[in-house]
């Protein structure tokens, strides 16, 4: 495989030769802070993202043949790292890096009624206190966090509250003081959404229960194979010594989540499932989140990136940002923001980016101008459940790039949207689609380096601009398109689908006459002239800031 690096400079030589101003080979070089609400986010399956250690594909006997897509393939938190180190993350403009859970799943395999599959996805939890081999070791995820800090990269990590993973002959059923294994929930209430499993042979965990009850037999047997047992126990006395919480379900396992905190660093956590638990324990998970992310700062003086608090992303499955903050039960309504989430993922983001470029960023600049009044959403186009993606072909890769990357709001894409990464699959059955082994073998192929720059130039022009995701859009020109963005002192100027060639720029009275003006995406430098600039190069895309 050539050197992603040397087919990117390769690539933008050869682009750029046509270009007749003079050009500029360094962007604007001025460090943008950090600030969540212009997060530029990556999401990907550990798993299937890149096989960084060989030796750890393996283990506890996970040797059954599993349907497509429905096994272990490789991918581990070693390869994660390696791709910090190469600058792969970096040349996308990301901020943050969220990744499925790393803890150590299920060891049997159970069939969903698509075929055998094992727990490779992460939120088939066997036991929250250590890391699944499969993904690799704490001083794997050790490595990788204090990687991703020093490369100015935040990580979130998946928390799973709501239930365990499947029985198996391999896996036996958490005590009934823990879990349920029935109703099924169906989702028509409150009750029938919280107190019920997801699925069938999905236990879910008594969160609303008020009842002490013990570490099941199943860990107190498997911490002492382990050597570990006096360790946990030891923690667990302290913790609950310290905040005075009853030993229920949950409080066992807010400890667990938050040592990942307290003891690695990280910065955040998606939350998973959260209508399916009450919405009091995510507050009671923020504040213990908050605790351990102050203690970890305190006892890392030397690793804080900055002053930001501990950030929360909730996923509630269809919030809606058109809708009410109220989320509807259909008995009962709650506004999550209010317990503890700083940001909620928005499942209709997708339908809207159908509409056209201006219709769609007017509309997400009045969610976040206006309706949001400071709360915050985290808009995808595609992701690992989602049945429905924006371009389930990947016949629009520029457009996804361009509606992704510039509409106001969080950003999140989907692991390989920037490859057009196949999302239908032979043989594969409902989301096993969406979770292919990440392609890095089309990077030999031109078209997929020309869509990778692509979404590299608007990535990294976003990063270095909070005016996009958060500041007030104003469309200069409807044909040719042109948009500005405003934050502050922060104001950029964006053409889309674009002629080649000759551009004549409206900045009108955004940049006086004689201010030097700087193309991020054909790397030029121009100067304003009677309101407006003259461009020329071979691209439709134009992203002007000031020098």
């Amino acid at each position: 495989m050539k050197n992603l690096f040397v087919i990117t400079f390769i690539l933008s030589s050869l682009l750029f030769t046509n270009c007749t101003q003079k050009t500029n080979p360094t962007p604007k070089a001025v460090k943008t802070p950090f600030n969540w609400a212009n997060a530029n986010l990556y999401f990907l399956l550990t798993d299937r993202f890149n096989n960084g250690d060989r030796n750890n594909d393996v283990n506890f006997n996970r040797t059954e043949e599993t349907a497509v897509l429905r096994g272990f393939e490789g991918g581990d938190i070693k390869g994660i790292t390696q791709k910090i180190t190469e600058g792969y993350f970096q040349n996308l403009g990301i901020d943050v890096i969220w990744f499925t859970p790393v803890v150590e799943q299920i060891h049997g395999a159970v069939d969903e009624g698509t075929g055998t599959t094992y727990g490779f996805h992460g939120y088939w939890t066997k036991d929250w206190t250590t890391l699944d081999p499969n993904f690799g070791s704490e001083e794997d995820l050790k490595i990788l966090i204090e990687t991703a800090h020093q490369n100015g990269i935040r990580i979130l990590m998946d928390a799973v509250i709501n239930h365990t993973g499947p029985v198996t002959e391999k896996d036996p059923v958490w005590p009934n003081n823990w879990v349920r294994t029935q109703p099924q929930c169906d989702y028509k209430t409150y009750e029938t959404t919280t107190s019920c499993t997801l699925v069938k042979n999905l236990p879910d965990i008594k969160t609303e229960s008020s009842t002490p009850v013990n570490l099941p037999p199943l860990l107190v047997e498997k911490w002492k194979n382990e050597g570990r047992y006096e360790k946990e126990v030891r923690e667990l006395d302290a913790f609950f010594e310290r905040t005075g919480y009853p030993r229920v379900p949950k409080y066992y396992i807010i400890k667990w989540l938050t040592d990942y905190i307290l003891d690695f660093g990280i910065d955040g956590y998606r939350a998973d499932t959260v209508k399916h638990v009450e919405e009091t324990v995510w507050l009671e998970f923020k504040k213990e989140c908050e605790y351990a992310f102050t203690a970890w700062k305190k006892n890392n003086p030397d690793q804080v990136l900055d002053q930001n608090s501990f950030f929360l992303l909730g996923e509630v499955y269809n919030f809606n940002v058109s809708q009410a903050f109220d989320f509807d039960f259909g008995n009962k309504q709650v506004n999550y923001y209010n317990y503890g989430f700083d940001a909620m993922i928005n499942f209709e983001f997708k339908y809207h980016a159908q509409k056209d470029y201006e219709t769609l960023f007017n509309q997400y600049n009045d969610f976040v101008q206006k309706k949001l009044n400071g709360h915050l959403i985290m808009n995808y186009l595609s992701s690992h459940d989602d049945g429905s993606p924006f371009d389930q072909q990947r016949n629009k890769p520029y457009e996804t790039a361009n509606k992704l990357l510039l509409s106001p709001g969080i950003s999140q894409t989907y692991y390989g949207d920037e490859l057009s990464r196949p999302l239908v699959v032979d043989g594969a059955q409902g989301d096993a689609n969406l979770r292919t082994f990440m392609n890095w073998q089309d990077l030999d192929q031109t078209k997929t380096q020309a869509i990778l720059l692509h979404w590299q130039k608007l990535g990294k022009f976003k990063q270095q601009h909070p005016a996009i995701a958060s500041g007030v859009h104003q469309m200069l020109s409807n044909k040719p398109y042109y948009f500005k963005r405003s934050l502050n002192n922060d104001t950029v100027i964006i053409g889309l689908d674009l002629k080649k060639g000759e551009k004549i720029i409206p900045v009108g009275h955004n940049f006086k006459d004689g201010t030097e003006l700087y193309d991020a995406y054909s790397q030029q430098n121009i100067t304003v002239k009677d309101n407006q600039v003259v461009l020329h190069s071979n691209f439709n895309t134009v992203l002007l800031e000031k020098i």
